[in-house]
């Protein structure tokens, strides 16, 4: 029968009968009947102890049970695991012994030692935008963000309280050092990657610096600069301004283009220059040295037959200028030693045209020769002689 099944004797052996002004037992009274039954666990089946003289308390076995199982479930509390991408820091009594790494590790459970587990492959992130002035007393709005992890877990742990805190305002300072150093258009144009590049490494300088007793045990990734503007009302004149630089960067893109399209080519006329002076001056020596070693030679010859030489030269010095000449002379004088005073008149100038002409034609027809294959030759008719037009003898 079922403990609470109405009517029937069956009762909750959990519920105490209650008389009539009776109240539930109290827990003094639980604890007195634990504390008897625990006294009579080492008693025998008669209820007499073994071991306490019947005193009702436990035993020295029970006592050492419970003390073993307490202490084991105390050293087992110390057993911990470091996931990858985690190094845990481990103190006893608030000092520093050693730095544990991925993988199962056991440590005296507290309050002896104690474990700190620290992500070190976690990429955190700060960002900020401000307003800051300038070298040149403008006033820019620059938008940027650093990432960074820890790479020292120890200094991350002790070394500062808030290590993100310090990160932050490590930041900003750096930041405002490296902007109030440069001029807001070398901040807004040319000089973002050499901005981001002086943030970082001054940053990073300020996070290790052990002077200033930083030493947050971060290490910078990355910086970025999303946004640099100058302020709201102003940005329409420095627009103007940015079109006129953008126009004089392309002019000067535009030259440096054009001059690189000439440079060569003249430098190149000036080497053909000097390579054709240098190439006359060796044709005009080579032809003086033949000129001199001409004359040296017939000089040399006329020595041996000065009047032979000298008549030789004289024919050759007339026959060359006679044949630059157009005009004819003629020996008019009869076999009789007496003059002809007849005129003779030669048309030289057709002669000599008509001469030009011939040969002009002569070589045309040797090309046609060479050039056209050979006609067959035309059968030669003899003529007959006319008899009629002799006269008889």
């Amino acid at each position: 029968m079922a403990w609470n099944e109405p009517g029937g004797g069956g009762q909750d052996p959990w519920k105490t009968p209650r008389r009539n002004g009776d109240t539930p037992p109290q827990i003094e009274q639980w604890l007195k009947d634990f504390g008897r039954k625990m006294g009579n666990a080492g008693g025998n089946s008669n209820g007499e102890s073994s071991g306490n003289g019947g005193s009702g308390m436990p035993s020295a076995t029970t006592l050492g049970l419970i003390a073993g199982a307490g202490l084991a479930l105390w050293l087992a509390s110390g057993i911990y695991i470091v996931n990858d991408g985690q190094r845990a820091v481990v103190t006893q009594f608030g000092k520093y012994i050693t730095t544990a790494t991925p993988g199962p590790h056991w440590h005296l459970p507290a309050p002896i030692q104690q474990v700190q587990t620290v992500d070190v492959d976690q990429f955190r992130s700060k960002q900020m935008k401000m307003q800051m002035l300038t070298a040149d007393e403008n006033i820019v709005e620059i938008e940027m963000a650093v990432q960074y992890n820890v790479k020292d877990p120890r200094e991350y742990v002790f070394n500062t309280r808030d290590p993100d805190g310090v990160m932050q305002a490590a930041f900003e300072s750096s930041v405002r050092s490296v902007v109030g150093k440069n001029t807001m258009t070398f901040v807004l144009t040319d000089g973002r990657a050499e901005v981001v590049t002086l943030v970082k490494q001054q940053l990073q300088d300020m996070l290790d610096n052990s002077d200033a007793s930083f030493r947050t045990g971060l290490e910078v990734q990355t910086v970025n600069m999303q946004d640099a503007q100058p302020p709201e009302s102003v940005q329409p004149a420095f627009a103007d301004a940015i079109k006129a630089r953008e126009d004089e960067q392309r002019l000067i893109n535009e030259a440096d283009a054009y001059r690189a399209g000439i440079l060569p080519v003249a430098k190149g006329q000036a080497a053909q220059i000097v390579e054709d002076a240098r190439g006359y001056r060796a044709r005009v020596e080579n032809a003086a040295e033949g000129e001199s070693q001409r004359f040296l030679d017939l000089l040399a010859e006329v020595k041996k037959s000065p009047e032979i030489n000298r008549q030789r030269m004289y024919l050759e010095t007339l026959e060359g200028v006679m044949t630059k000449s157009s005009k004819v002379l003629m020996d008019t004088q009869s076999s009789s030693g007496q003059g002809n005073s007849n005129v003779m008149l030669l048309p030289l100038d057709k002669l000599m045209q008509n001469a030009q002409d011939a040969s002009t034609a002569s070589q045309a027809a040797d090309t046609l020769k060479l050039v056209a294959p050979a006609a067959p030759a035309a059968p030669v008719v003899r003529a007959q002689p006319d008899l009629r037009s002799r006269t008889a003898p």
